[in-house]
């Protein structure tokens, strides 16, 4: 009834079924026929009311909602809690060291960090199998699942490293163009994000290869089922790298800051995890999860100018993270 109330594109039968008020909030908008016509039609005649289109399918939500709205609508990406919003949550009882632990092998879905979740393997499992992966296999241009999910299990393993589309080709048998659509249909369900390398076209830089990471660890990590204690993992460093990647993402976008992230590396080896470029200055960072000491790459700083690089590591996350 909703559905079919909602697809009616009539101002004063739009407004009836809404009723009086002045916020209205429609949960799984993608669902209802042309909602995005009936959004315009709702919010040019009626300036005075707002309404929360919310959706869990990024594909539908954006080619139903966006092109009639456009001028009309502002976008809001909502990620997995953030350690910032934890933070405030707490109040003054907050233990970033505590909770690190959970969020680095469970993630940062609600039910998790509420503690609600007597289970937190079994429900990671069920977001993976009953919902995450909905949008994307459902997508009309998947025509090998398997292939997708076997894709998926491969990135989880190159979290912090360079990927190479023609290897991940060659170990799934399939063309490199699937797997670069195929990544980019992850992008857009928000499973993974990628981050490109910084180049000024300077010779020594590499300028091909992207670094995946995953919006959540828990995810990540329930596809290898890894959930294994942090002080027996040898993968920590890069867990740890995925999570300040994420939480910084996250700030970036709460706070409407503009800049560009990418990550540098050049072709002697010499790296840093995550650069940012505004401004007309670059600023780069190092995660460490050990709290020793760091060796500044000469190079990075001898060729930008002006530039630095801040460790961050437990001591000190909380200042990059913005709590």
């Amino acid at each position: 009834d909703t559905r079919m109330a909602l697809s009616i594109h009539d101002d004063k039968k739009l407004r009836e079924y809404l009723g009086p008020g002045k916020i209205f909030v429609i949960d799984e908008a993608q669902r209802v026929l042309n909602i995005g016509l009936s959004l315009k039609i709702l919010v040019d005649t009626y300036p005075d009311i707002q309404i929360i289109a919310t959706g869990s399918s990024s594909f539908d939500l954006s080619n139903r909602i966006n092109e009639p709205l456009t001028g009309r609508n502002v976008s809001f990406t909502l990620y997995p809690i953030s350690i910032s919003e934890l933070k405030k949550s707490h109040k003054n009882n907050f233990d970033f060291q505590k909770v690190l632990p959970d969020i680095l092998r469970f993630g940062a879905y609600p039910e998790i960090t509420s503690g609600k979740s007597p289970n937190p393997i079994f429900y990671l499992e069920e977001i993976a199998n009953n919902y995450l992966y909905k949008d994307a296999l459902e997508y009309e241009g998947i025509k090998k699942p398997e292939v997708l999910l076997k894709l998926l299990k491969l990135l989880s393993y190159q979290i912090g490293n360079e990927v190479s589309y023609h290897e991940l080709a060659t170990k799934l048998e399939v063309s490199r163009n699937l797997i670069i659509h195929y990544i980019d249909i992850l992008e857009k369900a928000f499973i993974i994000f990628r981050l490109s390398p910084w180049s000024r076209n300077l010779r020594n830089e590499i300028g091909k290869k992207n670094k995946i990471y995953f919006y959540d660890l828990g995810v990540r990590n329930s596809l290898i089922n890894s959930f294994g204690a942090l002080d027996s993992r040898n993968d920590i460093g890069a867990l740890w790298e995925n999570f300040c990647i994420v939480e910084r993402l996250k700030r970036i976008q709460y706070e409407r800051w503009y800049r560009n992230m990418y990550f540098w590396r050049n072709t002697r080896g010499k790296e840093i995890d995550f650069i940012e470029e505004y401004d007309g200055q670059v600023y780069g960072y190092e995660f460490k999860w050990g709290l020793g000491e760091y060796k500044m790459p000469k190079e990075f700083l001898d060729e930008y100018k002006n530039s630095s690089v801040l460790i961050v590591n437990r001591s000190n996350a909380g200042e990059f993270f913005g709590f």
